[in-house]
């Protein structure tokens, strides 16, 4: 059988739902992305050019530390990998999370979260930070909410 894991990273709590969701609805595990300094309001406040999200954003060489250094993964073989949409792709806190462990030979399937925007640059900005032998694929962009059954829904096809 698949094991499964839901690996998410959530500044204000709207991915952090539907990950729940996610999890519960195909039986994976969680994994909360944890920037070792936590994000503040003004940190996220993307109209202030000095804020912390929007120097990381225009710099994406930037990695954020994580507070768990080595995320163990081994024993996964898919990894739903959520994030919210950030100018247009993931924050590079998700470069972080996949530059610090092996996913060679998993499948990794994105969601995200969004006010308005689709994946646009994410899938290959995320490309960057992985292994060749890691099979990596846009799954869903959610504006607004999702019920639990929809998520279920959307999870258990995403699943095959």
């Amino acid at each position: 059988m698949n094991k499964k894991l839901v690996a998410y990273f959530s500044a204000s709590g709207v991915t952090k739902d539907a990950a729940e969701k996610i999890a519960e609805a195909v039986g994976a595990d969680l994994y909360e992305i944890v920037p070792d300094v936590l994000y503040t309001k003004e940190d996220l406040d993307w109209n202030d050019k000095s804020s912390r999200s929007s120097v990381e954003m225009n710099n994406k060489n930037l990695r954020p530390a994580l507070k768990d250094k080595y995320p163990d993964v081994s024993e996964y073989d898919t990894v739903f990998l959520g994030f919210p949409v950030w100018w247009y792709t993931a924050p590079t806190i998700i470069n972080t999370y996949l530059e610090s462990a092996d996913f060679s030979g998993k499948r990794i399937i994105l969601f995200a979260t969004s006010g308005n925007t689709g994946f646009e640059n994410s899938l290959s900005d995320l490309k960057k930070s992985i292994s060749s032998k890691t099979m990596i694929e846009e799954g869903i962009v959610i504006h607004g909410t999702q019920s639990a059954e929809e998520w279920k829904k959307w999870a258990e096809s995403a699943c095959g």
